[in-house]
């Protein structure tokens, strides 16, 4: 118990408190002049956090309701479509649709991490997340957006096999390489995903506990916490920047090989029929890579809340809507499994 004599310079000394639970004791030291800022009352225990979403405005719930349930029912119906017809097409059995199995996979489970949560939210009318759910869903977010960011160089590695090593394509990406290239990848995310959860785990938070965004994400936990993040963002956004590097330079390499083998082919169908089996790709490396670069990876000081949240919805929910199209629209496979697929369920379907 402090005394109510306490003065102002008392306020400069260490505080120890517990957050999130009993056996975590975080100390804090704080200025002088931030001490007396922030005062007593604002120092508490942290279980749970408030989800502000895309917008306060009453009126706009509904939209927004309506929107993204939308949104979530196309992609996931989508992204299980071609599951399906991957798994029922022997003709499909092949690397690239692997690959691209376990993208459609990855993209469902990105898009269910965060958007139920939000319906459910608007729903109830409750923005309320305990501390240990908001954890759990950056650990999943952070895993399938970390899955998804090394997937798409695996499929970039396969089309340049495809194209530029024809005779050995079979040789090379056997179906052990497939398995140990998915495997890889997700336990690299996996652990990835974990340090960046601990990480954040190690922060303290105070009163202001409000997140501006529709999910808890890295950078909006970075600005409550009360503790200096730099060690954590340090950590942080070098491990990302150099997977992400890796991954861009990875795709680079790639396609510079491709195109410089697409460019050496004499007929124009030739070319054309060459560069249909990896424009689908490239209009989704694109669109992600693109979207969530403007999101983790831009100047501080063009950032702000309302932005980033945007932003996220671009490369969080838009873009695993968007592939399943991209794929079934650019992909004559694809289109024709699903056709078959169709057609079979409309025939042996009963009729009452």
């Amino acid at each position: 118990m402090i005394p109510p004599h306490t003065r102002r310079s008392t306020l400069a000394c260490c505080i120890s408190f517990r957050v999130h639970n009993q056996r975590l004791v975080n100390l804090i030291q704080l200025s002088p002049l931030s001490a007396y800022r922030m005062g007593w009352e604002n120092l508490t225990s942290i279980s749970e956090f408030f989800l502000l979403g895309l917008s306060e405005q009453p009126e706009q719930q509904e939209v927004l309701f309506g929107l993204f349930l939308s949104m979530y029912l196309i992609t996931v119906a989508g992204n299980l479509l071609i599951i399906l017809a991957i798994i029922t097409d022997v003709q499909l059995y092949t690397p690239m649709y692997f690959f691209l199995a376990n993208l459609s996979l990855t993209d469902t489970g990105l898009v269910s991490t965060t958007v139920p949560n939000m319906l459910a939210n608007i729903w109830i009318q409750n923005q309320v997340i305990s501390y240990a759910e908001c954890l759990s869903q950056l650990y999943f977010f952070i895993l399938f957006g970390i899955l998804e960011t090394l997937l798409l160089p695996v499929m970039a590695y396969d089309r340049y096999v495809a194209i530029c090593h024809p005779l050995h394509y079979t040789t090379v990406m056997s179906p052990g390489l497939c398995v140990l290239l998915v495997s890889a990848s997700w336990i690299m995310a996996s652990l990835l995903s974990l340090l960046y959860t601990l990480l954040m785990n190690s922060l303290s938070f105070c009163a202001e506990h409000e997140i501006p965004h529709f999910f808890c994400d890295i950078n909006p936990l970075l600005r409550l916490s009360c503790t200096d993040p730099f060690i954590n963002e340090l950590v942080i956004f070098s491990v990302g920047g150099l997977t992400f590097l890796i991954c861009v330079l990875g795709l680079i390499i790639s396609y510079a090989c491709v195109f410089s083998a697409i460019w050496k082919i004499p007929s124009a169908q030739g070319k054309q029929k060459a560069l249909s089996t990896c424009s689908s790709h490239l209009s989704v490396v694109s669109l992600y890579f693109g979207t969530s670069s403007c999101v983790y990876f831009s100047p501080p000081s063009t950032r702000s809340a309302p932005k980033g949240a945007v932003a996220s919805v671009m490369y969080a929910v838009v873009t695993p809507m968007l592939n399943p199209f991209i794929y079934s629209l650019r992909n004559r496979d694809i289109r024709s499994s699903l056709r078959k697929l169709i057609w079979v369920r409309n025939t042996y379907s009963p009729r009452w």
